[in-house]
């Protein structure tokens, strides 16, 4: 590796960083203004011009709030926690392929921080380790409405982590590889897996709802039964934390389903009419950017739209619906895959 190519990918990283604090941040302002479009009022308007430097003053008014930590508390586990939430979100950022490479003088430099050919393996195992910034924080705090929130949020990821894992492994055996990179480069033109996969995609998207712990899946928190749920006792940016990771998961989640089902950077004829590779490149950036951004707004969307399920009702999808479903996805699919010689059985 040359010093100029370690340079490139530190800027790299430094630049995924900064572009998901920001995506995350401006999210919640989105989130205001969907909200007001869906119920018919104006939503922030005051901050700056139609109320764009409200996410900054909120951010201000997290970092000014008073500092609180019950005396009851673990107090290690208690400040650790939101920690784990923040690390674990910004992580599944690096496996992400943004783009193309890029050619400077001849040398290729990728849009995506590192490429590993194992990356939906790295995608499961840190999402696995998410819980645990909830877990640590209901279960730490000593309050009942905190843990019952954190045993809800863990319950939960990991009912759904099973269907959506099965919907991975199909779009594994339709795709041959579980590198992020290959997944994408495969989805050139309208070869988009969400047309092979439309069952896959679906259950994919459901349990990405779940794992995010966004409505109609934000039981956790549910502030009718369990006051604030699982961050009931934090305050100042111990719970921007905790919020702000909820924003950067959907960002990420948002990415990986684009990435995963409908192309990634990869846009149906803009290869035969764009020629440098560097333009072709940006282009496929912005457009991946605009696929993400839509489902930003599609989270949002159905947040103020589809009330809350009811527990009982959320554990009936996941187990009694989802994950059946998901196992019928990956048999029709390993069927498809193998017709020629089941034909020649017949």
């Amino acid at each position: 590796m040359t010093l100029s190519f370690f340079i490139y990918k530190l800027l790299f990283v430094l630049v995924v960083f900064v572009m998901t604090l920001v995506v995350a941040m401006y999210s919640t302002y989105g989130e205001r203004k969907v909200a007001a479009f869906l119920q018919d009022r104006v939503g922030p308007d005051r901050a700056g011009p139609f109320g764009i430097l409200q996410p900054l003053a909120d951010g201000a008014k997290m970092f000014m709030k008073e500092e609180m930590i019950p005396s009851v508390s673990n107090k290690v586990l208690f400040i650790i926690a939101p920690g784990i939430s923040m690390m674990t979100a910004f992580l599944t950022g690096v496996i992400i392929p943004w783009g193309k490479s890029l050619n400077i003088n001849g040398v290729e430099y990728p849009l995506q921080v590192t490429d590993l050919n194992i990356s939906i393996l790295y995608l499961f195992g840190v999402l696995s380790i998410g819980v645990y910034g909830i877990m640590i924080g209901g279960w730490a705090s000593n309050n009942k409405f905190s843990l019952l929130g954190a045993i809800r949020a863990s319950s939960q990821m990991i009912s759904y982590e099973v269907a959506m894992g099965i919907a991975v492994i199909a779009l594994i055996m339709t795709t041959g590889t579980l590198s992020l990179s290959e997944i994408a480069a495969q989805q050139e033109g309208w070869h988009w897996n969400v047309l092979y996969q439309p069952l896959g995609c679906l259950i994919f998207i459901i349990c990405a709802f779940a794992e995010t712990n966004r409505a109609p899946f934000d039981l956790p928190e549910c502030e009718t039964e369990l006051v604030g749920g699982y961050h009931t006792e934090y305050s100042s940016m111990k719970l921007g934390f905790f919020l702000f990771a909820e924003y950067i998961n959907m960002f990420i989640s948002s990415a990986v389903i684009s990435t995963f089902y409908f192309g990634g950077y990869n846009v149906p004829f803009l290869a035969d009419v764009v020629h440098d590779q560097n333009t072709l490149t940006i282009l496929g950036f912005l457009f991946l950017f605009a696929k993400i951004i839509f489902g930003i707004f599609f989270f949002m969307w159905v947040r103020w739209t589809i009330p809350r399920f009811r527990y009982d009702q959320l554990m009936n999808l996941g187990w009694k619906k989802l994950i059946p479903l998901s196992i019928l996805n990956l048999v029709l699919t390993g069927a498809w895959m193998m017709r020629h010689e089941i034909m020649k059985l017949f």
